[in-house]
């Protein structure tokens, strides 16, 4: 089917090029034409601004957006809803808060416009192993937008969650489970790395994965960066958080639901910024190996 790519980053662009190798016709915007000319070397077709994107679709016209959450969202939403027309249907595939993205769908139905919210997981090897996606929004929207879902996931691996903002609800939540996971993982291994025994890591987290109850594609990820890098030395232990954990740990409390883990991984991450620790590292170079966000370089 036809449809609008805006954002050509690191997921953006790669959700492209899937979408070309299943067939589909893809018409992509970047702000940065650069990227937008690089995909038009494998397949997109490229668009300069959001009015000649539109015109490149054939209507009723699906437009899927990656752009980063916030500000960033709420104007390309707005720059959309001023060239498309009623039928058409906007993607939010991006991290938005799910709040928001109730507000960003009654936005669009007063254009007339169809809006789902899809949080998006795979990260830089989506494009291979294809992507999770949590969709939220009208069933109809849902099977309309359908074949799109069938050739960015892989087997299962997407599902209408509920109505607007459910899709997003759902990441917010899967990403705090995430900072979780990353936390216990590095302590873990601060915990070896400090020891007399100083076993291989690589080593510990090749053999977790075969057959223990810790095993997990987190764990092969930290086995591929300790090979490459035993000591993490050229990994500065400054870890980010992109929203998505302080939304679950508010959600949390205002649900009165307890959540002490997630609670403590967010925190663990704004005390990465103050100095430095081995479990820091580890969290920062796996998230750069599933991916592909940037790592600070250690202090001279």
């Amino acid at each position: 089917m036809d449809v609008g790519m805006v954002g050509l980053g690191r997921m953006g662009g790669a959700m492209a090029r899937r979408l070309v190798a299943g067939g589909h016709r893809v018409a992509g915007y970047n702000r940065d034409r650069t990227k937008t000319e690089d995909l038009a070397q494998r397949g997109v077709e490229p668009a300069y601004s959001l009015a000649e994107l539109a015109q490149k679709l054939e209507q009723p016209r699906t437009v899927w957006t990656m752009v980063p959450a916030g500000q960033a969202t709420d104007q390309v939403l707005a720059g959309l809803l001023e060239v498309l027309a009623a039928g058409d249907l906007i993607i939010d595939g991006g991290n938005s808060f799910y709040r928001d993205s109730l507000r960003h769908r009654e936005q669009a139905v007063a254009h007339g416009v169809a809006f789902l919210d899809v949080g998006t997981s795979g990260g830089i090897w989506g494009l291979a192993e294809g992507y999770c996606l949590m969709v939220g929004g009208a069933e109809e929207d849902f099977h309309r937008a359908e074949p799109l879902f069938r050739t960015l996931a892989p087997p299962d691996g997407y599902a209408r969650v509920g109505e607007a903002g459910a899709g997003h609800f759902v990441k917010m939540v899967h990403n705090g489970i995430e900072y979780g996971l990353l936390q216990a993982y590095a302590e873990g291994f601060e915990i070896l790395h400090a020891s007399a025994y100083r076993p291989d890591p690589a080593e510990i987290a090749a053999l977790w994965n075969r057959g223990s109850v810790v095993r997990s594609w987190l764990l092969e990820l930290a086995e591929r960066a300790f090979q490459d890098d035993p000591d993490l030395a050229a990994v500065r232990g400054f870890v980010e958080d992109t929203g998505e954990g302080r939304w679950t740990v508010a959600e949390a409390l205002a649900e009165n639901v307890p959540a002490p883990v997630i609670t403590l991984s967010l925190l663990s991450r704004l005390r990465s910024r103050q100095e430095e620790s081995f479990g820091a590292k580890v969290i920062a170079a796996l998230r750069r190996e599933f991916g592909g966000h940037a790592v600070r370089p250690e202090r001279p």
